[in-house]
């Protein structure tokens, strides 16, 4: 009763900081789209010269966030937004005193852009301040795009791929960028003229950003909650909302000891927008050939690794499918479906239904998978909704049901496993004035994967958990509190531990210095872990210090970090996975240092080097991390990478080597190839990838593709596996 009492205080006090935000909230900018007539037209050639333009107010006014927040931009920008019933278009002036000096080495399609200038804008479609389209290009005419999600961690979803184009130009002035952008690609309010909008600029040799609006160091580029407003926009299009995207695919596998076996196949996409808001996906015959690789990791921890989602259907709607961010909860991984070890299972159908309808979120999602092998044929289900409270508060729900065909004969017997989860969100940037301030709770339980179970109950089957966080400048921190149940395993989620409560606070102070030319900023920082059995047993315990992380004005960046940990084995852990080494049931009490340097993104040679060193388990543990990435030319981004760990223990000792290699070779905006190598000594696999992506027009694509996988044995490499696929995909819009 004490507790809903104070949990209803906390909800008062983010209503009451909400409203006096309102109250105290500056006049939002704005700036109004130019509707353009019969006779107008845009050449798309990025040189801003068409007569419209100069009829077109621009956004202008824009102010530092780095290095020194709140000052006027060095260089001047103005940006136009014009459209037509089919296309919104951008004229985007980049002024520069030293043309000579700007950065433009990237091309390649959907990279964030880290080492050169940009332009980056965001478009709140539905002006509710929770999510936005993310749109960035650089000056070699380089375009990427994502999605925003806001909440504790503000996300963007760069897999995200919108079809849109863009031109840009060098000149004496600086740089300039004309975008055209089809309403086919975003879905908007069609009752609203008002958008949410936001402009940043890099100005790279100088670290300095620059934004149109929200430029305090609390807010930014990747919060709608702090754009400004874009109107004047009626009679938009988006046609029948029909898009049909078949493609086609040749493919051939030859492991060790068999012969080639090849394939010709074939599969579509249709996507319908049954509103401007809301979408429905169907596909067939589902491949994803074109994929990226993992990126391969060596793990000496007790619990399994957590690897990214690669594959465009999944990827798209992500943002909505995310479920109390931050808290380290997955009741949906999108990897458990189509994907065993690793390996691909066949993808029959796919439906899935995303978007807005009013003050809610929808993500709906259904997948039938095929047999192959041992693994038998399967349904899955996801239900996501979230609805908006307020103006920046979410609460939603989320369900998932994952159905196995079996043997008749299995013991014991599977049945349909259902998980049902719900959260909430509540955030204000209006605390103590001009603070943010976010709140995060959830609770998730599904029933017992098999039939008769009567070992296990809700509150084992159950995960809870809430999250204060304090994302501010230059104070920050968090505190947090989860508890995982001794079975909780949801079917189709991901979850590394269970069994334990977790409590983690942490704190940080990281100043600017806006009058030095040497620093622009020095965070300082503790945090601390303590995990328990679920008997209040002491399991895990760890407690870090940032002596200090200071970023440089040339844009390198020093940190240097101490730690001291506790574990306790309750169970002899297999440190390498093979048996050679076992670490008995005991304490451990370990002190280490880290320490890390990186130089700025934008010279031609950038580094990052990463050295570990402390106690670790039994014995002591030494990690030297080093990557190296060099851009000789514009297009051209060659990234080694060599990690190597040195452990020493009383059981034994045995050294580690990881080594990945990156190879970008970018031919135009639209023609690029990549080169993945990796290598490790504990599996002695060496795996390569090549992957070709030529962008035929904005949204048709072919891909080709070829992997070779060898295996280092005593008499050396052998070939044990290597493929190849060719997919042509095309877009067709009605």
């Amino acid at each position: 009763m004490e507790f809903s009492r104070q949990f209803v205080l906390f909800l008062l006090l983010f209503g009451l900081t909400t409203r006096v935000s309102a109250q105290e909230m500056q006049v939002q900018k704005q700036v109004n789209a130019y509707q353009l007539d019969a006779s107008e037209e845009v050449a798309l050639d990025g040189r801003v010269e068409e007569g419209f333009w100069k009829k077109v107010e621009p956004a202008t006014g824009f102010r530092q966030q780095e290095p020194n927040e709140g000052a006027r931009a060095t260089e001047q920008t103005e940006v136009r937004i014009a459209y037509d019933e089919e296309y919104l278009y951008l004229g985007v002036i980049l002024y520069d005193s030293n043309p000579s000096g700007i950065k433009a080495n990237q091309k390649r399609r959907d990279v964030r852009i880290v080492a050169d200038e940009r332009f980056t804008w965001i478009f709140d479609t539905f002006n509710d301040q929770r999510s936005a389209y993310f749109l960035e290009v650089n000056p070699n005419g380089l375009r990427t795009d994502g999605l925003i999600s806001t909440g504790q961690g503000n996300s963007i979803n760069l897999n995200w791929d919108g079809i849109w184009d863009a031109r840009t130009v060098i000149g004496d002035f600086g740089w300039s960028a004309e975008v055209k952008i089809p309403f086919r690609t975003l879905n908007f309010d069609v009752e609203s003229d008002r958008w949410g909008a936001n402009f940043m600029r890099v100005i790279r040799r100088k670290s300095e950003t620059v934004l149109w609006t929200g430029y305090r160091r609390n807010q930014g580029i990747t919060r709608p909650q702090n754009a400004g407003t874009l109107t004047g926009l009626t009679g938009m299009s988006q046609g029948l909302g029909l898009e049909v995207v078949p493609f086609g695919i040749i493919d051939g596998v030859e492991q060790e000891g068999s012969d080639v076996d090849s394939n010709i196949d074939g599969g579509l996409d249709v996507n319908y927008s049954i509103t401007p808001s809301l979408k429905a996906s169907l596909t067939f015959n589902t491949d994803f050939a074109e994929s990226e690789v993992d990126q391969r990791q060596v793990n000496l921890t007790r619990f399994p690794l957590q690897f990214p989602e690669q594959r465009d259907f999944f990827l798209e709607g992500a943002n909505i499918y995310e479920f109390a961010p931050r808290s380290n909860i997955h009741p949906y991984f999108s990897r458990r479906i189509g994907l065993r070890g690793g390996s691909p299972i066949p993808i029959t159908y796919g439906a899935r239904l995303l978007g807005n309808a009013g003050k809610y979120n929808l993500a709906l999602l259904h997948v039938r998978t095929g047999e192959k092998g041992q693994v038998e044929p399967e349904n899955f289900s996801v239900a996501r909704i979230k609805r908006n409270i307020g103006s920046e508060s979410t609460a939603g729900i989320i369900y998932t049901r994952r159905s196995t065909q079996d043997e008749p004969t299995q013991s014991p017997v599977l049945q349909d496993r259902h998980t049902l989860g719900a959260d909430i969100e509540l955030g204000t940037s209006g605390f103590l004035g001009n603070k943010n301030l976010q709140f995060q709770s959830f609770f998730v339980f599904h029933n017992s994967p098999y039939v008769s179970d009567d070992s296990t109950n809700v509150w084992d089957r159950s995960s809870r958990g809430l999250r204060l966080n304090f994302p501010n400048e230059p104070w920050s921190g968090h505190v947090s509190y989860r508890e995982f149940g001794n079975a909780f395993r949801p079917a189709l989620g991901f979850t590394p531990r269970n069994a334990f409560r977790r409590l983690q606070p942490s704190l940080f102070y990281t100043p600017q210095f806006g009058k030095s030319e040497l620093v622009q900023q020095v965070g300082w920082g503790v945090r601390f872990e303590h995990l328990t059995d679920l008997d209040f047993e002491l399991l895990t315990q760890e407690l870090s210090f940032t002596l200090f992380d200071a970023t440089l004005m040339s844009g390198d960046r020093l940190e240097f970090d101490v730690r001291r940990n506790y574990e306790r084995l309750q169970r002899p852990f297999d440190i390498r996975r093979d048996g050679s080494i076992i670490l008995p049931v005991d304490e451990y009490v370990n002190w280490g240092i880290e320490t890390a340097v990186e130089t700025a993104s934008y010279r031609k040679i950038s580094a990052e080097l990463n050295v570990k060193s402390g106690g670790f388990w039994s014995g002591s543990r030494t990690q030297y991390a080093a990557e190296i990435t060099l851009r000789p030319f514009p297009g051209i981004e060659l990234a080694p990478e060599y990690i190597r760990t040195n452990v020493r223990l009383e059981e034994d000792d045995f050294t580690t080597d990881l080594v990945r290699l990156e190879a970008n070779l970018d031919f135009t905006t639209s023609l690029f190839l990549t080169t993945n190598i990796q290598f490790d000594n504990l599996s002695n696999l060496l795996a390569m990838n090549n992957r070709l992506r030529w962008i035929i027009v904005p949204g048709s694509d072919l891909y080709l593709v070829y992997n070779h996988n060898w295996v280092d044995r005593a008499v050396g490499f052998r070939t044990i596996q290597r493929s190849g696929a060719l997919k042509v995909s095309y877009t067709h819009r009605f």
